[in-house]
């Protein structure tokens, strides 16, 4: 598949999927990875406020979702942060529109971004998209330390069992950043990349950024083959022939 839609989607809310998208598309932007971004949530619009070239996408409208997924007729990938409370709707709507047809047609594939933390109902959101869609979807999980470092409730479950086994999902983790840089970072709309540069943050503070950013692109850059297209084939000059030489 050469193109890419990843969508940061868990039904339960404060679990980190916009924190997530926001640095995911800024992982694209510092690495000059051409894409679209889409924010779903109109009530706190996280994805636009940093990035604000950002879609954004209504999604009580069928017709905005289609104008999503055809976006994949003039890009290789796009992004969309899903809000709290949405994972019905766009699965109702994968079965209504018959998306992975559709996605086929594109030489798309469907990649589904997964936050989870210590609660089980982060899990249980989980269980739920991967019961829907099976094999027709990737998954990558993303292990969030934010509240804790610890996630015995989803290591020893059925769930993560047929993710690893059956649908071979990805991990990943995102590391934890203290509250007061996070709320910082809110009140300036930086994000982490751009804090790094500014005096709004002090000399420790710009180099807590700067650790966390290091970790968490070393982490993305595990499942760039999943959720990235294809680089594109460079082709080769031709070797010129000098006057009278000969190919066989």
């Amino acid at each position: 598949m050469q193109k890419q839609f990843n969508a940061v989607i868990n039904g339960k809310g404060g679990v980190g999927k916009s924190f997530f998208a926001v640095n995911f598309v800024q992982y694209l932007k510092d690495n000059g990875i051409a894409h679209i971004a889409v924010d779903t949530d109109n009530e706190n619009s996280t994805l636009k406020r940093f990035h604000p070239e950002a879609r954004f996408l209504n999604i009580a409208d069928p017709t905005d979702i289609d104008s999503v997924f055809a976006m994949l007729d003039k890009t290789d990938l796009v992004v969309m942060d899903c809000r709290a409370a949405s994972t019905d709707i766009f699965l109702d709507y994968f079965d209504e529109v018959r998306i992975f047809d559709l996605l086929k047609q594109f030489g798309a594939s469907l990649n589904l971004i997964m936050p989870v933390n210590h609660e089980t109902d982060s899990l249980e959101q989980i269980r739920n998209i991967t019961d829907r869609l099976n094999h027709n979807a990737r998954y990558l999980v993303v292990k969030n330390e934010v509240l804790s470092e610890r996630f015995a409730n989803y290591e020893r479950s059925a769930t993560r069992t047929r993710l690893m086994e059956e649908l071979a999902a990805k991990e990943i983790t995102m590391p934890k950043l203290y509250d007061w840089i996070v709320a910082d970072l809110n009140k300036h709309d930086l994000t982490i990349s751009a804090a790094i540069k500014n005096p709004a943050f002090d000399f420790f503070n710009r180099g807590r950024l700067q650790n966390w950013l290091h970790k968490f692109y070393d982490e993305l850059d595990t499942v760039r083959g999943m959720l990235l297209p294809p680089p594109p084939k460079i082709q080769k000059p031709k070797k010129e022939t000098k006057s009278g030489d000969s190919l066989l």
